[in-house]
């Protein structure tokens, strides 16, 4: 579970409602962001450029589908003006796929009657974005059949679906290949909200990302939503006694009870703010909620548990935006290039193989 996992936190579950903001709106944040992003980019690039090792490269389908990112920032764009919570959702689409067998998308795969595939397990079942994901390739295939892969299409979204949160851009390398395998029980890879920092620690070096990608990543909490049955167990049945006091007593208490009036014991639909009051803004503001002791997640709480991470929460709490930034963009790169193939097969449709 944390992006119900890491990211359910991580870039937590989204919730189904829409909010309907103007075309003008939108438009005008998007260019904003966009021009802020720029100079980042190139602050990014060289890390860019490293992630091309091994087979990826920026502008990988420049001959083959040349207007590619063009396409799918047109199509990222007109979702989030009708869905603005789309976005979260899509960037833990991107996570989940790569902490499991690595940026494949593997995490698009149907099951089949012999096999529960990623999408079908318990960490899992919050996520949206699947029928996005499927008009953006079905657009791709009368472009170009066969040449963009469904991998870096969950890449290049979670990219401008940040980027459209007013949040940085950096360049993204593509030329994954898409597996052929997808298998439930492998979730168990994708850090829980649950987990302790030496486990978090643990689970993203596995992955080969460091101390300080953890708690930059965990930035990605900035924008969403999560479900009250997320985190309940902080609220009602922290230590197992299920008694009403039985609460997590890290949790800073006005914000305890403000949870306790929202979210009820077993309530399945009830949803919160991640970052309450600018959730749909990519920032600094997770950071500064952390300090105070108000991260939803057992795992957002114990980044101050670790001194590194302790250190940099503290230090973005109060800083400009720019720094997160771009450690945000140069661990989105690293983790882009987990486990990815090089070699294989294109989909046609990211919900089945060829």
């Amino acid at each position: 579970m944390f992006l119900n996992n890491f990211l359910h936190g991580f870039f937590t579950d989204q919730s189904k409602n829409t909010f309907q903001i103007s075309e003008q709106q939108m438009a005008a944040a998007g260019s904003m962001a966009l021009l802020a992003s720029l100079a980042l980019a190139v602050l990014v690039w060289s890390v860019g450029s490293e992630a091309a090792q091994g087979g990826l490269s920026v502008g990988y389908y420049s001959t083959s589908c040349p207007n590619v990112e063009a396409i799918v920032r047109e199509e990222v764009t007109r979702a989030l003006r009708l869905a603005p919570s789309l976005a979260a959702a899509l960037l833990r689409l991107h996570f989940h796929d790569c902490f499991v067998r690595g940026c494949d998308g593997s995490i698009l795969l149907n099951s089949t009657k012999r096999n529960v595939a990623e999408k079908d397990a318990k960490p899992n079942l919050t996520l949206r974005g699947f029928g996005f994901i499927d008009r953006v390739k079905a657009r791709l295939e009368r472009e170009c059949p066969y040449v963009v892969s469904c991998a870096d299409i969950l890449a290049l979204v979670a990219r401008d679906a940040v980027v459209l949160s007013n949040g940085p851009t950096w360049p993204v390398a593509t030329g994954r290949k898409d597996g052929l395998v997808s298998i439930a029980n492998e979730t168990i890879q994708l850090p829980p909200p649950t987990a302790n920092i030496s486990t978090l620690i643990s689970m993203f070096a596995s992955k080969g990302l460091s101390v300080k990608d953890l708690v930059v990543l965990s930035g990605g909490h900035t924008i969403g939503i999560s479900h009250c049955f997320s985190f309940n167990d902080r609220l009602y049945n922290y230590t197992g006694k299920a008694t009403p006091n039985d609460d997590d007593p890290t949790l800073e208490r006005h914000y305890l009870a403000k949870l306790r009036s929202i979210c009820k014991p077993n309530d399945p639909t009830t949803f919160v703010e991640m970052d309450p009051g600018s959730f749909r803004t990519f920032d600094t503001s997770y950071y500064k909620l952390v300090t105070k002791r108000r991260g939803v997640f057992h795992s957002d709480e114990v980044l101050l548990e670790n001194s590194v991470t302790r250190d940099y929460v503290l230090s973005h709490a109060g800083a400009s935006e720019s720094d997160f930034f771009e450690d945000f963009a140069s661990s989105m790169i690293k983790m882009g290039d987990i486990g990815v193939l090089t070699s294989g097969e294109v989909r046609k449709k990211c919900s089945v193989i060829n």
